[in-house]
């Protein structure tokens, strides 16, 4: 390991910048998930299982929006692509806290579709300006930035949740928002290398992995399938020619850090606020974020790579454990073992698409890899839910813990077969796209 890479990346004016911009664009949405939750079950009266709904119809919506919003970063740039993020988040949160429990779910739908797209529009900055092996370290300071917005936001959700009103505590979250997009806007970041003022700064060329990757390109051109699946692979071809195997493979295992993420943030909500000390929330948040920190800062300092699939694969065995939680000490005790591996995945994953994407169709890819990661979340909120609702926080921890490690070993276990050569056949490249 070698921590002076942080240093010697930091001295980057730009990068160091970014990083900051994207810490302060973050922080409303930060709250947002723990204040819906709260205002279901408090304010609306609901059990966790319609909580996660919501949240569920959000990600959906963000899943939804993201391909297209990425599309229109690199076809129209970052300006215009932002103005109705700005306007919607505004508009709609301003109003869903105030509707009934069947109007919130459809503005939650659209408020997701006009999500500002923050995360995606700083790791696709940060495509741009760091290139090379410096891209892992400059990822995993992002997810280290990530995570201790989120150390903050969601103590600010609880006390507006419990101490204020969560109506009011989402209204705020969408003006702060809107704000941030202003502020994104003016910054204005390059996500093309054309838009830097050195071009020399990094590299035009298409990145490592590329060329590699081309040979596990969806339906390659040596392969002799059926006429009706020569056709669905020619159209998916030109739909998205960036599209491999390994990619599909990184996104499939950000759904599995999305589902695991968000149906253990469902858990602790359940398990402290059915115990009467919701107010203890950032307690539990603090210790899960800052072990994630750690995590990121070894994982950043690596001189080689670690697969997602495998890093998936331990975050979820070791969320097991948090359904045997009784108390606010030993939950967040608990929540440590997971959480050190929570960045290094996100890192990981985001690493892995921007090698394998040429960068004038990153922001599109980055959409879709947001578009994985927030479905994930879709999924683990709600599955988190109905298993409280039935049998307690640890159902909701086991199931989620479960399906993720399952998404965990499949996506390694096809990440070796979609890595296999032209011609090992196209049954080895069929097994590693059904396998995804």
């Amino acid at each position: 390991m070698n921590f002076a890479v942080y240093r010697d990346l930091l001295r980057i004016r730009s990068v160091r910048t970014l990083l900051i911009v994207g810490m302060i664009a973050r922080f409303p949405h930060s709250a947002a998930g723990v204040l819906l939750t709260l205002h279901v079950v408090q304010t609306l009266d609901r059990g966790y299982a319609e909580a996660g709904a919501v949240a569920a119809v959000v990600t959906i919506g963000i899943a939804v929006g993201a391909p297209w919003r990425g599309r229109g970063i690199d076809e129209a740039g970052l300006r215009r692509a932002l103005v109705p993020s700005v306007i919607a988040e505004a508009a709609i949160w301003s109003v869903a806290p105030h509707l009934p429990y069947e109007w919130l779910l459809l503005a939650a739908l659209v408020g997701g579709l006009f999500t500002l797209p923050a995360f995606s529009v700083i790791r696709q900055a940060l495509g741009v300006l760091v290139d090379g092996d410096r891209r892992r370290t400059a990822f995993t300071l992002d997810a280290i930035s990530t995570e201790v917005v989120f150390m903050a936001g969601p103590a600010v959700g609880i006390v507006l949740a419990t101490q204020v009103s969560s109506v009011l505590g989402l209204t705020l979250v969408g003006l702060a928002t809107a704000a941030a997009g202003v502020f994104l806007m003016w910054f204005n970041p390059p996500t093309r290398s054309d838009q830097l003022p050195d071009a020399g700064t990094v590299s035009a060329a298409a990145p490592a992995g590329v060329g590699d990757a081309a040979a596990d390109l969806i339906g390659s051109s040596d392969a002799t399938p059926a006429a009706g699946a020569s056709m669905l692979r020619r159209g998916v071809r030109r739909a998205f020619p960036w599209l491999t195997v390994p990619l599909v493979l990184v996104m499939v295992t950000a759904a599995g850090a999305g589902l695991a993420l968000s149906g253990s943030e469902v858990g602790i909500v359940a398990a402290l606020e059915l115990a009467g000390k919701e107010d203890q929330l950032g307690l539990v948040f603090v210790a899960w974020c800052a072990a994630s920190v750690v995590g990121g800062l070894v994982y950043g300092a690596l001189h080689r790579p670690v697969p997602p699939s495998l890093l998936l694969l331990g975050m979820a065995l070791l969320t097991l454990p948090m359904g045997l939680a009784d108390s606010t000490l030993s939950l967040a005790l608990l929540s440590i073992p997971p959480g050190l591996l929570c960045a290094p995945v996100l890192s990981a994953a985001s690493e892995k698409v921007a090698d394998l994407v040429a960068e004038d169709r990153r922001g599109e890819a980055m959409g879709w890899y947001g578009s994985a990661l927030t479905s994930g979340v879709a999924l683990g909120a709600p599955l988190a839910g109905v298993l409280i609702d039935l049998t307690g926080p640890w159902g909701g921890f086991t199931a989620v813990a479960v399906v993720s490690a399952l998404i965990g070993v499949v996506a390694f276990l096809a990440r070796h077969l979609g890595r296999s050569p032209v011609g090992a056949g196209t049954a080895h490249r069929e097994a590693a796209g059904g396998a995804s």
